[in-house]
């Protein structure tokens, strides 16, 4: 599956306007990295997409098996520190789920969550090409 998306930038500190042709958000850096702290930072705007997906590979699992869940809340953080020239990313990542669900439905609903795409991409290969000059 290609995901396209298009980003270009605003005046004021590292303001970005970031939109994949039909959703738009903002992007920025805090200020202490000299921006402006008006929108999610890079790395904060990869952690949402994890986040995100775990969440909802939960809710699909719950109602594919006709599980009764209510609100599904996550809380994901990252640390990453430099080891032998390569940054190392430990995210911890909590998942609370409201509803009538037995422990042995929870520990399922969070093993699912463990194997969403976005995690598994995260996990996967990367292959990023070198920047081109983009002409309009």
């Amino acid at each position: 599956m290609a995901t396209n998306i298009k980003i270009k930038n605003l005046p004021e500190g590292y303001q970005s306007i970031i939109t994949n042709g039909k959703h738009t958000i903002v992007g920025d850096e805090p200020i202490p990295s000299k921006g402006t702290d008006l929108g999610l930072a890079p790395s904060e705007l990869v952690l949402a997409g994890l986040a995100m997906c775990k969440v909802a590979t939960v809710r699909f699992i719950a109602r594919k098996n006709n599980w009764e869940i209510g609100e599904v809340r996550a809380e994901l953080s990252q640390e990453v520190k430099r080891e032998e020239g390569k940054l190392k990313t430990f995210v911890k990542v909590n998942i609370a789920i409201d509803g009538n669900v037995t422990e042995e439905q929870r520990s399922e609903l969070l093993a699912q969550a463990d194997a969403c795409y976005i995690h598994r991409m995260l996990n996967g290969d990367w292959d990023i090409a070198h920047a081109e000059y983009l002409q309009d």
